[in-house]
């Protein structure tokens, strides 16, 4: 027998009197609130806790959260070992003579041709792979679509290491795309769920910093290999990624769900008990489950009301358009700023004039940036300097390193060396600008200017955006430094800079400022049409918002459908 719900005059749900005596219930399920008033006074208190939750705090508080965040991001380093393997062996001795061709100059290369393909194969499987995790993830849930991806790539990763033919890599890396693609939005999107505002940014960066360590692991395991012949010297590589898959398969099976995702599927009892997975109780801890819980049902109620459907089209619609394009911009920009100029670093040195040691040394040093530089990002955050603040002010950065070196390009053939020297140093520290700023920051705000109801398509169509450019760059990157295409060479910087320049622009008219706001405030100040200058100072009262018949609806709703039987 189910617990019936009765409507009051004051329009409250409750259980019946008579029910609950004839019963014998759980007192702390029929205890919970189910009134308007009582979900509002919980959910404020939760908003005013985080609001007051210093970084410590929240790390004591949700130490879980963060150790299974951590995990799950992990999953990001197989990307990054992978793509780093893509752009690096194309300056490898043994990856050119098999899979190359032999060029007037007796020297076996890669046809440019077969680089962007190759590079872009990865992108077009992301790609499909992403538009299904928009779909999978929200049906099924975070830790079985990562499951289900682990298995993929462990079983793709035969055909890099069997690939005789250019043809057969390109196969791979377009299946491989696939679950990387899932992988790209779903470690964000759940790093962003499980952890409150003062640890939401940190955790979200942190994908990047697997990116690093792949990248680092991929450079690092290509030159320990410059010495050797034969085949093995790049079959070794493709086989280290079989070392991902079984470990991190066994974790997530352990991982605790998305407590949003649980509120969103009316799940609140499965919500409330995967929270307290998440977090580490006790006496001195100001915290209360049913409070946060209270939190997400009453955003997800307010979500409810501004967005009426979940599917792709309703990104498009109302204030979700506006969110979309944000979030598509901001990692469209990452390619936009020049980051296919440096995934083509170690290749681009040696055209400049340096040695393949020296290109893959530079290349370590570069990539080690890009972890340390997630680090720079965190300090500077915990200064109290915003995203939208470091996301401009590191484009900036950017376009100086950018025309500097177009200029280096000038450089007189007699100082070709120097100059290549020059043009290696000023690509770490383009890579240090990258990684404080545009590479790490990124991940923050795609997490948090999208609403929670349509995160994850939303943040799908930003990261598609980021692979469709970064296909037409990485298209065209090859024949700017290919010496048998275009032969830009340096001044390829001036290309890079031109684009970036218009990224600054874009950045300082739309992108807003989403530090210290919960995403209901968010919820609202988009919904209000607030200037994107102006998010960082706007005051907003998400407790005044006009939802009281979704709260109530999808309150009652809930917890009828959780109700015991007996």
């Amino acid at each position: 027998m189910s617990v019936p719900y009765l409507e009051t005059d004051n329009g409250l749900f409750k259980p019946s009197t008579m029910e609950k005596q004839a019963t014998n219930i759980d007192r702390d399920l029929l205890e919970k609130p189910t009134s308007m008033d009582r979900l509002l006074e919980n959910a404020r208190a939760a908003t005013d806790k985080e609001h007051k939750m210093t970084l410590m705090q929240g790390i004591r508080l949700y130490p879980k959260a963060v150790a299974w965040s951590v995990l799950i991001s992990t999953c990001i380093v197989m990307e990054g070992y992978d793509i780093s393997l893509v752009g690096n062996l194309y300056g490898f001795d043994a990856f050119n003579r098999k899979y190359g061709v032999e060029g007037p100059n007796g020297q076996y290369q890669v046809p440019a041709s077969w680089q962007s393909g190759l590079s872009n194969g990865a992108a077009v499987g992301e790609i499909f792979g992403l538009f299904i995790n928009g779909y999978v993830s929200e049906r099924f849930g975070y830790r079985y679509t990562v499951m289900a991806c682990l298995t993929m790539v462990a079983a793709f990763t035969t055909i890099f290491f069997t690939a005789q033919n250019v043809q057969t890599l390109l196969v791979g890396e377009i299946l491989c795309g696939i679950p990387w693609g899932v992988f790209q939005t779903l470690t964000i999107t759940y790093a962003s769920e499980v952890c409150p505002v003062p640890l939401r940014s940190y955790l979200t960066c942190y994908v990047n910093t697997c990116w690093g360590i792949g990248q680092v692991i991929g450079v690092g395991v290509i030159k320990a290999m410059l010495n050797r012949s034969g085949e093995w010297a790049y079959r070794i590589p493709y086989s280290l990624q079989w070392m991902w898959p079984l470990p991190l398969f066994i974790g997530v099976y352990f991982a605790p769900e998305s407590p949003w995702w649980l509120v969103r599927k009316g799940r609140v009892e499965d919500a409330k008990k995967s929270l307290l997975r998440l977090t580490s109780v006790n006496r001195e801890t100001d915290f209360d489950a049913n409070e946060t819980i209270a939190m997400m049902v009453h955003t997800t109620a307010l979500e409810q009301k501004i967005t009426k459907g979940a599917s792709y089209l309703d990104c498009f619609k109302g204030t979700d358009l506006r969110r979309t394009e944000i979030v598509c911009m901001v990692w469209a920009i990452q390619n936009l700023s020049g980051n296919q100029f440096s995934s083509y670093s170690t290749y681009f040195l040696e055209q400049a004039g340096l040695n393949s040691s020296d290109s893959y040394s530079f290349a370590l040093g570069q990539y080690a940036i890009n972890i340390v530089g997630v680090f720079g990002a965190w300090g500077l955050m915990s200064l109290g300097i915003g995203r939208r603040t470091l996301y401009l002010c590191g484009l900036c950065g950017l376009d100086v390193m950018l025309f500097i070196m177009g200029f280096l390009g000038l450089v007189p053939e007699a100082h070709r060396t120097q100059g290549a020297l020059a043009t290696g140093c000023m690509m770490i520290i383009w890579a240090l600008f990258y990684q404080i700023s545009v590479g790490t920051v990124c991940y923050s705000l795609v997490s948090e200017l999208s609403t929670r109801r349509l995160q994850i398509k939303t943040v799908v169509l930003g990261r598609n955006l980021y692979n469709i450019v970064g296909i037409i760059t990485g298209v065209l990157t090859p024949y700017m430094l290919n010496p048998t295409a275009w032969n830009w060479s340096n001044y390829a910087g001036f290309f890079w800079a031109g684009l970036c320049f218009f990224c600054i622009i874009y950045t300082y008219f739309r992108v807003p400022e989403p530090r210290g706001r919960t995403f209901a405030e968010l919820d609202a100040l988009f919904e209000k049409g607030v200037s994107a200058r102006k998010f960082a100072t706007a005051e907003v009262n998400v407790f005044e918002e006009d939802v009281d018949k979704g709260v109530v609806d999808t309150y009652k709703d809930v917890y009828e459908r959780e109700a015991p039987t007996v």
